[in-house]
């Protein structure tokens, strides 16, 4: 009888790699003894977990699946508009304005005609939505989880849990005995709150954070123990741990929207005709096409401001992934340094300010943009073309897809990434 082959797929959100050390995570360190480690994964841009979840599930930059960060700018018959993807009503508000959710399959419809998929998710409902957005699998989140064409599972199996240690745990348990007891669950994917969860609320390297890794590690536990009792039945499986992206800490928080109202770029902060969606630290900006003379100006203005750091607009936009439009005519990744914080933790950046939430981030972790910790994710993968090691290539999120779909013997090409099987022979280093 032909091996059952499978995917699964642990996310542990925000976890940067400089925190992986046999000290800190030895679980993580375990599994990396007998994976291939890839020393220089990176994530998209922004490096928000909305677009990284499509990015993963898609196999494609944000240009291609169209979702732009955490809160994007749609182009609304009233004018341009800031929306956030994580509100779980944005779903079905997108596909109202637009006709559609995602531009581009998902790992769901990739994999339907093998067998089905699930992922469990602790974070934002946009993230989880956007794994799978049109229903070709299963998706369980807290704020409403539902079965293959996207119907309502009600009551809500995922009703009780919580962003965090305990919700996580109970996701766990519940991930792990539905893929033991479902052989034809081919593509599972669980995404962890933490150390995401205890990043934002604490300073990067506190006890609180810390703990929050501690956390997400007894998590990865039960899968790898899963993981191991579907080999001992003869199951050939892909397993995947990864984060979507790391953090930095915050120095300050900047109101972008009213300074581009003090500089004479907004009549004021809720007119539409130069619109910014605030992602942590980074921010796109949409311009509407009345008001595109504008576009050089503001350019110059934002390279000019301290807080800045990268500023890119027409063709520099293709160079992270994004696409030149009305939408998105530039894109702005906050000034990073490599300054410590008060644990001795390397990396800072400035914060955009985000009406939709008012906490303050400044001493705590944030991410977004293209600083060096932010754009830090780990990523191991163990399986049969997978030896144990390390490769020095860059990878990033959008070669899971392509590397998933290999595994599986289906189709992976047209995609922007690519399978990472190929990088394996001769390529491994000590």
């Amino acid at each position: 009888m032909k091996a059952q082959q499978r995917v699964i797929t642990v996310m542990c959100d925000s976890l940067r790699r400089d925190f992986i050390s046999p000290m800190q995570t030895p679980v993580i360190q375990g599994i990396a003894s007998k994976a291939t480690c890839f020393a220089r994964a990176r994530g998209v841009f922004p490096s928000t977990t909305r677009t990284s979840s499509a990015s993963i599930a898609t196999g494609c930059y944000p240009a291609r699946h169209g979702l732009t960060g955490n809160c994007v700018v749609l182009a609304e018959p009233e004018g341009l508009s800031c929306r956030n993807v994580g509100d779980p009503a944005f779903l079905d508000h997108l596909r109202q304005v637009t006709g559609t959710t995602l531009k581009v399959p998902t790992v769901a419809a990739h994999v339907r005609p093998l067998g089905r998929s699930l992922l469990m998710s602790n974070v934002s409902a946009g993230a989880a939505y956007f794994h799978d957005p049109e229903g070709f699998g299963e998706v369980w989140h807290r704020a409403g989880s539902f079965g293959e064409g996207r119907v309502a599972l009600t009551p809500n199996p995922a009703g009780q849990w919580k962003s965090g240690a305990d919700g996580d745990a109970a996701m766990t348990a519940a991930f792990c005995g539905r893929v033991l007891g479902e052989d034809d669950l081919i593509c599972a994917t669980l995404w962890l709150s933490n150390p995401d969860h205890s990043g934002h609320r604490s300073p990067i390297g506190s006890p609180e954070h810390l703990q929050g890794i501690r956390d997400a590690e007894a998590c990865l536990h039960q899968v790898e123990q899963m993981v191991a009792a579907l080999r001992d039945k003869g199951d050939d499986v892909l397993f995947i741990v990864a984060s979507d992206h790391g953090m930095q800490s915050i120095a300050a928080s900047i109101p972008v929207t009213q300074l581009l109202v003090d500089a004479g770029f907004k009549a004021d902060r809720k007119s539409r005709e130069v619109v910014i969606a605030p992602n942590g630290t980074a921010f796109t900006i949409g311009v509407s096409r009345h008001a595109h003379n504008r576009i050089p100006a503001l350019i110059d203005w934002l390279k000019r401001q301290e807080w800045t750091g990268e500023v890119l607009a027409g063709a520099g936009l293709a160079h992270v992934g994004l696409a030149d439009e009305e939408t998105c005519r530039i894109a702005v990744s906050m000034r990073a340094t490599d300054h410590a914080n008060a644990a001795g933790v390397p990396g800072t950046s400035y914060y955009v300010e985000d009406p939709d939430e008012p906490g303050d981030y400044v001493g705590r972790g944030q991410h977004g943009g293209l600083g060096t910790y932010e754009q830090s994710p780990f990523l191991l993968i163990d399986g049969k073309e997978f030896e144990p090691g390390v490769i020095d290539t860059p990878v990033s999120l959008v070669d899971f897809l392509p590397t998933m779909l290999r595994h599986l013997g289906l189709p992976c090409s047209g995609l922007d990434g690519r399978p990472l099987q190929h990088l394996t022979p001769g390529r491994l280093v000590a």
